[in-house]
């Protein structure tokens, strides 16, 4: 194959990638900075010496009854105590499975019965039943800290005798979602992990003295970049508190007191951080954002790196990151850059051969960041094959199935899933395409597009658009400039403006939400009271798909989560120019009360009084 082809095929390769053991990056740490903070949480820290006893006191305790190559279930929050747990794991050569402090009853009896654990570490109240009667060993870990558990076992029970283990040379394992609703395991090598680590340190330049945040949820795997970067160069990790990782305004506040230097965010928080004005007196360098489409580039005044990075946790995190320099600016979404090092990327068709630059088709990640597997070898076998004939340094591949575009220059344009495709009237269309189309108008903010099916199952598509805050606008208002880059057959039948989105565990829009919210189509004037109360009720409903929600009924008790309120703090203060904090939210034991919370802060109330 000569060189012309090579470079006008979508196909590029990161640099050489350098790893090193994360263990004994750690332990150089301790040997030379044995008095530096570690692990702030709070008022309280945690010198690396500290860490060190502590991770060594777990492992004393787990050592006897967790081997090598073992899946150990972490059911902990950020803490003193995950981090010990973590480094006592990887200190007996056991595999880190990160659960999060509550991920569901039934979520995690299903891991419990499929997985061989050797134990799940927890909260003895919240692990499922077959653990909660189980064999405890307490554990000796600090209770402080704001999300800090206060009673910690390893709980001991038998696995199915069909339980599957993880495979050989795993270093931890991450559930991601599942198309059938079943979380999927995959395992990822101490390799890849050192060496999407080494990189990750030589981009943000963090060392001692830096101050990482440790926010990112437990149960994704972007965590485990936020915790070994830190404790593998000499920094020092700070624990977010619980309202931070929901509210834009306390976050950058939070960045300023805890004095952070280097973080990273998912898409959703970032994107109303990025949209404010940048608040004066940020020592933070390094921003990396991950896990959703960016719609935008930071705004000038941004005074931080942007690294918009891509990576399924099939590919150890990270693959591929565009980095934004201060005051860059730019139009449209920002791309998802180049390869990290060690990593491969290909843009291929339906065959699985590499297309042209400049075509789309289907992301496939190859080279020494690939996870070892899932632990489930026909679903392994399906999403990680062979790699085409001619490309150098590869010898298999992970299917993403995820649809991009590699320019001339090696850069990847992400632009959608490959099974959002959809015909309608006979044409194929691609949602993204059409939310592109909406985003172009300096009135729209974000646009997202379902696909619904009526009973013969013909589709047509809804637009839920985000208006931008300048002035009003209507559905009707934005279809004529719409129509100008789509076919009509791609140009919706319904457009709905939106206060905000709903999302799911992972982070996403949730466009099932979004479409059972538009066929209850609840009428707010129905329940009376004021009309603050019935803009407080109408919002909640539509995050919440709770079309019967009344006055009386609690936000979280009805399902809200930490995403759906960051979402609704948002909406109020674009709807009733009123900004809460999300203490006052948590506070609230109605959505009456709420409401009269809100009209307390009008502008008009604050004159009147």
């Amino acid at each position: 194959m000569t060189t012309s082809d090579t470079i006008t095929r979508s196909v590029t390769h990161g640099h050489p990638a350098q790893d090193s053991p994360v263990t004994a990056l750690f332990a150089e740490w301790v040997r030379r900075t044995p008095d530096a903070p570690a692990l702030i949480d709070g008022g309280r820290s945690w010198s690396y010496a500290e860490l060190d006893a502590l991770a060594d006191a777990v492992a004393a305790t787990l050592g006897h009854r967790v081997r090598p190559g073992e899946l150990v279930g972490v059911c902990l929050d950020h803490s003193a105590a995950l981090v010990a747990v973590t480094l006592a794991v990887a200190r007996l050569g056991a595999v880190h499975l990160p659960l999060g402090p509550r991920p569901g009853e039934r979520r995690l009896q299903a891991v419990a019965e499929k997985l061989r654990l050797a134990c799940l570490v927890g909260d003895p109240a919240l692990l499922p039943t077959a653990h909660r009667t189980a064999d405890h060993l307490p554990l000796t870990v600090p209770a402080e800290g704001a999300t800090a558990a206060a009673t910690v076992v390893a709980a001991f029970a038998p696995s199915a005798a069909d339980a599957v283990g993880a495979p050989a040379g795993s270093h931890y394992a991450v559930l991601t979602s599942g198309s059938t609703g079943t979380p999927k395991a995959v395992a990822v090598g101490e390799r890849s992990l050192g060496a999407m680590l080494h990189w990750y340190r030589e981009l943000t330049g963090l060392g001692p003295g830096d101050r990482h945040s440790l926010l990112i949820g437990v149960a994704f795997d972007p965590h485990l970049m936020e915790l070994w970067a830190t404790l593998t160069s000499g920094a020092a990790l700070s624990v977010a508190p619980d309202a931070v990782r929901w509210d834009a305004g306390a976050l950058t506040d939070w960045w300023r007191e805890a004095g952070i230097t280097v973080g990273v965010l998912p898409t959703p928080l970032a994107e109303p951080v990025l949209d404010r004005p940048w608040p004066a007196g940020l020592v933070l360098r390094h921003l990396s954002v991950g896990g959703d489409r960016l719609r935008r580039h930071p705004s000038p005044d941004v005074t931080a790196h942007v690294h918009n990075a891509y990576g399924p946790a099939e590919a150890t995190v990270v693959t591929s990151v565009h980095t934004m320099a201060p005051g860059s600016g730019g139009d449209g979404p920002p791309p998802i850059g180049r390869p990290v090092p060690g990593a491969v990327l290909l843009v291929t068709d339906r065959d699985g051969r590499p297309v042209p630059r400049g075509e789309s088709g289907e992301l496939r990640v190859g080279g020494g960041l690939l996870a070892l597997g899932y632990l489930d070898e026909e679903l392994t076998a399906r999403r990680f094959v062979p790699a085409p004939q001619g490309v150098e340094g590869v010898d298999r591949v992970y299917r993403t199935g995820d649809r991009v575009l590699m320019r001339a220059d090696g850069v990847l344009e992400f632009l959608g899933r490959l099974d959002d495709q959809v015909k309608v009237s006979g044409v194929r269309i691609e949602p993204a395409e059409v939310e592109a189309a909406f985003e172009r108008d300096p009135r729209v903010r974000r646009a997202v597009v379902a696909v619904r099916r009526d009973a013969s199952g013909s589709a047509r598509l809804l637009a839920f658009v985000e208006p931008a805050a300048d002035g009003p606008v209507t559905g009707p208002d934005l279809l004529p400039q719409v129509r100008e880059w789509l076919p009509e057959q791609a140009v919706p039948t319904v457009v709905r403006l939106v206060d905000g989105y709903p999302l799911d565990a992972n982070g996403k829009v949730d466009r099932a939400a979004l479409l059972a919210a538009e066929a209850a189509a609840p009428g707010g004037d129905a329940d009376g009271g004021t009309a603050t109360e019935r803009t407080v009720l109408a919002l909640c409903r539509e995050l919440l798909d709770r079309p019967e929600l009344g006055p009386l009924d609690n936000f979280f008790d009805a399902g809200g989560n930490s995403l759906a309120a960051a979402r609704l703090l948002v909406a109020l203060e674009e709807s009733c120019g009123v900004r809460l904090r999300a203490p006052q939210l948590l506070r609230q034991p109605d959505l009456r009360s709420l409401a009269a919370l809100v009209e307390a802060g009008r502008p008009h109330a604050a004159s009147a009084s």
